[in-house]
């Protein structure tokens, strides 16, 4: 049976993550920072799970923070692992238990869980229990939380710098309903309605990064906020880099293309993903593209996935 998102006005609302502790290094601490204790479980088909993905590598934690890669198909029971004999590249069996899927590790946690089974998942191994399961503020737990157990070259970057804490939190607080949320908001709409609200929305706010880029380029600076790499860049780029390949075709944002329509966002996008490996490397267009077409039966029911756009991203 295909799965449907909306409620009964056609609108797609997503529910809150559940597991909600933190790393924390202060006394007393539920969970402490420490080497190879936490275990993360990702896609590397969904967006939110690769913002975790990139700051992982780009705060060198890979040598310290173990990581497990669901297979990119999704059916009615959510995420799995790679089978027995099964070739999915780059796809993982669960290293810590070998279970079969991410919700039997979820019932570890919780037996009475009643929720959605969702990536990015950071497993502590001491108490056999998931710390915490929302994307935004493993962020900043990776970003400051195991400075003191890694290289000074990894531990002085700062993805949250306090001189920008508060423009940072401003363009997330429209960045994240507007873009991140609204493509799905617009894709998962069952209703003519609320897809036109929300897609529009979605392209006047693309717009609004569109003209901060320009004037950011035009002053010879590369990133978002300042003239640093911060969470703005890494949150937007799992969106935009998806957004030609799935969400143009895939959830109609076809109001226009970045590589097309957007000289500013594509060329912002371009110098991430061909100069800093951190997002080369954790970007697999197989996965994405295979996830979104051959997952969402309630959108695309014979499961194929187009050949285009050719190339996925653009050269610089």
């Amino acid at each position: 049976m295909s799965k449907v998102y909306a409620d009964k006005d056609g609108q797609y609302k997503r529910k809150d993550s559940v597991f909600r502790d933190f790393i924390s290094s202060k006394p007393g601490s539920k969970f402490p920072p420490e080497a190879n204790r936490y275990h993360l479980y990702v896609s590397l088909a969904c967006p939110w799970a690769h913002r975790i993905m990139i700051t992982r590598l780009l705060k060198g934690l890979t040598s310290i923070i173990g990581l497990s890669v669901v297979h990119w198909h999704m059916d009615t029971e959510g995420w799995r692992f790679l089978a027995d004999g099964e070739e999915c590249e780059a796809a993982t069996i669960d290293h810590l238990y070998g279970v079969k899927r991410l919700s039997e590790l979820y019932f570890k946690a919780n037996p009475n869980y009643e929720g959605r089974y969702t990536v990015p998942v950071l497993w502590d191994t001491k108490t056999e229990t998931i710390v915490n399961n929302e994307s935004s503020e493993l962020l900043r737990m990776l970003n400051t939380e195991f400075n003191h157990l890694i290289d000074p070259k990894y531990s002085k970057i700062d993805l949250y710098p306090s001189a920008f804490r508060t423009e940072i939190d401003a363009l997330n607080d429209w960045i994240y309903p507007n873009i991140n949320n609204g493509v799905y908001k617009s894709g998962f709409a069952t209703k003519q309605e609320p897809y036109e609200k929300e897609v529009t929305a979605l392209f006047e706010h693309l717009n609004k990064v569109e003209q901060i880029l320009k004037e950011k380029h035009e002053a010879g600076e590369e990133f978002i906020v300042g003239n640093t790499l911060t969470e703005v860049d890494i949150r937007l780029y799992t969106t935009i880099v998806r957004f030609d390949p799935v969400y143009h075709q895939h959830f109609k944002c076809n109001l226009g293309m970045i590589r097309h329509d957007f000289p500013n966002l594509n060329k912002w996008m371009k110098n991430l993903y061909w100069n800093y490996e951190a997002f080369k490397s954790t970007t697999d267009f197989d996965h994405i593209k295979f996830h979104y077409t051959k997952s969402h039966s309630q959108i695309n029911p014979f499961g194929i996935t187009p050949l285009g756009p050719i190339p996925n991203i653009m050269e610089l």
